[in-house]
């Protein structure tokens, strides 16, 4: 494939954009791809840090060929009050400074965490068996206590004292500091 900007050398640098559903492919050599900005990492190897960073940068859409970057409205500058990271700083580095940038940088974490979890914003890892003990019965308990939410707003209530009768059981086993599968 022909470079769509100097027509001299094939296309190595295929770039896609949907921006409001609307779908544009560029198809430019390496050289036309540095000139006009469009690989902006400098000379040296592409690492992975570099590619993860992409997920940090997905705040809206960005300017098109030929528009300004002005023309966008620009967030205020998010800082952590503890440690002084901006978040474009974290987006740069892909690291915190401490742990309250967890909670300072919330808004912008939960759509990046749902883009790499597909979906998800909380890890509900495996808990092993012999080692779980009573890991099992509260993570049990907080699906039924979901559940029980979802009935009671669905307004199905004979469901909901079956689910609520379940979670006193879990309550009365934990209580007890009993062992064993419901």
């Amino acid at each position: 494939m022909e470079c769509q900007e100097c027509h001299q050398r094939s296309a190595t640098v295929h770039l896609t954009q949907v921006v409001n559903g609307q779908k544009s492919e560029i198809h430019v050599c390496e050289k036309c791809a540095k000139e006009k900005g469009y690989m902006n990492y400098g000379e040296e190897n592409f690492t992975l840090n570099d590619l993860l960073s992409g997920l940090f940068h997905s705040e809206g859409p960005s300017p098109l060929k030929g528009q300004s970057p002005q023309s966008y409205a620009q967030k205020p500058k998010l800082k952590c009050d503890n440690c002084g990271l901006t978040y474009d700083e974290f987006a740069r580095i892909g690291k915190f400074g401490c742990g309250v940038c967890y909670e300072t940088f919330d808004e912008r974490l939960n759509p990046i965490l749902r883009r790499v979890h597909s979906g998800n914003t909380k890890h509900d890892g495996k808990i092993p068996k012999r080692e779980g003990g009573n890991l099992h019965l509260k993570k049990e308990m907080e699906e039924y206590k979901t559940n029980l939410r979802q009935l009671i707003e669905q307004e199905e209530f004979e469901e909901a004292a079956k689910v609520r009768d379940k979670i006193r059981s879990l309550e009365d086993q934990l209580h007890n500091g009993e062992d064993g599968d419901v």
